[in-house]
C-alpha cells in the first residue's frame, strides 16, 4: 500500500514539475515576449558597439598624440618662416562656376523621348 502511495505521489510531483516547465518555455515564446528579449538584445549590442567606438576613439586621440609628440608637430610654429611664403592666386569663378575648357562642351542635341516611336 505504502509503495502505491509514493509512486503515486512521485508521478504527480513529475507531472506538476513537468506542466510548469512547458507553461513557462510557452510563455517565453509568446511573440510579446520574443519582441522584449529582441529588443533587449538589440540595446545590448548598441550599448556595446557605443564602448567599442569610444575606445577606439580614445585610442586614435592617444596614439595622434604620441606621433605628434615623435615627429614634432606640437611645437609652437615659426611665425616668420610663413611670411616669407606666397599664397596662390584664387581662381575666377562665374555664377555657374568655372569655365570649362572647349573640349568638355556637350554637343546641343534634343532628346525628345517620343522620336524613337
Amino acid at each position: 500500500m505504502f509503495r502505491r502511495t509514493f509512486w503515486f505521489t512521485a508521478g504527480a510531483a513529475a507531472g506538476v514539475w513537468a506542466t510548469s516547465k512547458v507553461n513557462r518555455k510557452l510563455k517565453q515564446l509568446t511573440p510579446e515576449s520574443l519582441a522584449a528579449q529582441a529588443a533587449n538584445k538589440a540595446l545590448e549590442t548598441g550599448h556595446r558597439l557605443k564602448d567599442f567606438a569610444l575606445d577606439v576613439r580614445a585610442g586614435m586621440l592617444q596614439r595622434e598624440a604620441e606621433l605628434g609628440e615623435a615627429l614634432g608637430l606640437d611645437a609652437p610654429a615659426d611665425p616668420a618662416a610663413a611670411q616669407g611664403r606666397e599664397l596662390p592666386e584664387p581662381r575666377r569663378r562665374t555664377a555657374l562656376g568655372p569655365t570649362p575648357p572647349s573640349h568638355f562642351t556637350l554637343p546641343t542635341r534634343s532628346y525628345n523621348r517620343n522620336e524613337d516611336h
